[in-house]
This record gives C-alpha cells, sequence and structure tokens, in this order.
C-alpha cells in the first residue's frame, strides 16, 4: 500500500451541478512512494453507505434510494449485512439542492468498492439507488481488488513508486488504457497487462516498474 496520509476537512457541501462546497486538503510530503500490492481481494465482509438529500427535497428519497439499493444487492447477496445512513444536510452544511447514495464493499483483505449515483431532474429515487447498487455489484462480479473508478487513479502512482507494483483489477477503463500511455511517456515507467485464468471472473493484472522517483527537498 502507499505509505502515506491524507487529511480532509469538510466545511460545506455543495451539490452537482451549482457545486459551492469547501474543503481543506493537507497531503504531508513523503521522500518516495512504496510499490503497491493489491492482488488478493479477499472476501466481502460489510457493506455501507451513505443516502442523502439537501435543500428542499423530502426526506422521504433518502428511505426510497436507500431501499431500493439495499432490495437490489438482496437479489445477490442475502446473508450479508447491509447497512445505508439515510442523513437530511444540515441546511447550514450545504449549499443548494441535492440528492444521491454511495455503497461501499469491504473486504477481508482491506479492499474498498464501491458505487455511487446522484439524484437528477426525472430520475426517481428508487432508480438512483438501483443504479448506485447495480454499479456496486458489477464491480464485485468481475473479481478485481478496485472498482472501475479507482483504476486509473492509481496508475501515477505506480508509475513514480521504488519498485514493481500490481494491481488485479476488472476490465480496463478506456481512462486506465489512456493513464497507462501517458504515464509511460512521461516517466518511462513500463506496465504490463496479464488477465487472469480464473473460471467466471474477467479480471486483469497490472504490472509496473516503477521509476522511484525521489523528492529531493526533504
Amino acid at each position: 500500500m502507499l505509505d502515506f496520509y491524507i487529511f480532509i476537512n469538510l466545511f460545506f457541501r455543495g451539490y452537482y451541478p451549482r457545486g459551492g462546497g469547501e474543503i481543506i486538503v493537507r497531503v504531508p510530503p513523503v521522500k518516495h512512494l512504496n510499490p503497491i500490492n493489491l492482488v488478493d481481494r479477499g472476501t466481502v465482509t460489510k457493506i455501507y453507505g451513505r443516502a442523502f438529500v439537501a435543500g428542499v427535497l423530502p426526506y422521504k428519497m433518502v428511505k426510497d434510494m436507500a431501499s431500493a439499493a439495499l432490495r437490489c444487492i438482496r437479489r445477490e447477496m442475502r446473508d450479508l449485512h447491509v447497512n445505508i445512513q439515510t442523513v437530511q444536510e444540515p441546511k447550514d452544511g450545504a449549499f443548494g439542492n441535492g440528492s444521491g447514495i454511495i455503497i461501499v464493499a469491504e473486504t477481508s483483505t482491506g479492499c474498498l468498492l464501491a458505487g455511487s449515483s446522484l439524484g437528477k431532474k426525472g430520475v426517481t429515487a428508487d432508480q438512483v439507488g438501483n443504479e448506485a447498487a447495480e454499479i456496486l455489484l458489477r464491480n464485485l462480479r468481475h473479481g478485481g481488488c478496485v472498482d472501475e473508478y479507482l483504476q486509473d487513479q492509481l496508475i501515477i502512482f505506480m508509475a513514480l513508486a521504488d519498485g514493481i507494483s500490481q494491481v488485479r483489477t476488472g476490465p480496463l477503463t478506456l481512462h486506465t488504457q489512456t493513464a497507462i500511455h501517458f504515464a509511460e511517456l512521461l516517466t518511462k515507467a513500463k506496465f504490463t497487462i496479464k488477465k487472469c485464468e480464473e473460471p467466471n471472473t474477467e479480471n486483469y493484472i497490472i504490472e509496473c516498474h516503477g521509476i522511484g522517483f525521489k523528492n529531493k527537498n526533504i
């Protein structure tokens, strides 16, 4: 895993498309990045999430999103405990109107995979909850250690790390393929992709020989 920490202070929530949120992010510098090793997903141990509404939107939408997501998950995972928190954001802690849901699956090896969806005009709360749950389930089916939205975010860290990184993913997204292409051009790191030969899954190992970039300022 990457040996650095990120500290985030949330002061105000903002919602698509107007935004208006406010956070402060602090990232202490490090001398170098250790390689990533995410190849053993383990088993899913718990699922939890957060459904929210803000502004003038009714609290009933939160209940509908959470209930729809739970029904969808239960069709494939009957025995696992699922805890989706329902939240009405305080008016002094959010800007504008918004709704949405995020659902996270945590595994026995510490992997986190997620699905999320935002409310929008013309889309029911049930549809929003279903979409988030379907995205999560889709990312659990492929057997990888990261979801489709984290895939490409790890590429630059793998390229800069000091050593060989390996990450098990589902089908490679176009964002990931693009990130690999430009990471190789910019850093001269070398990536290889190998399809895993496992029944009933479609996952890949992304391997990278990182360049061992050093922070000369510390």
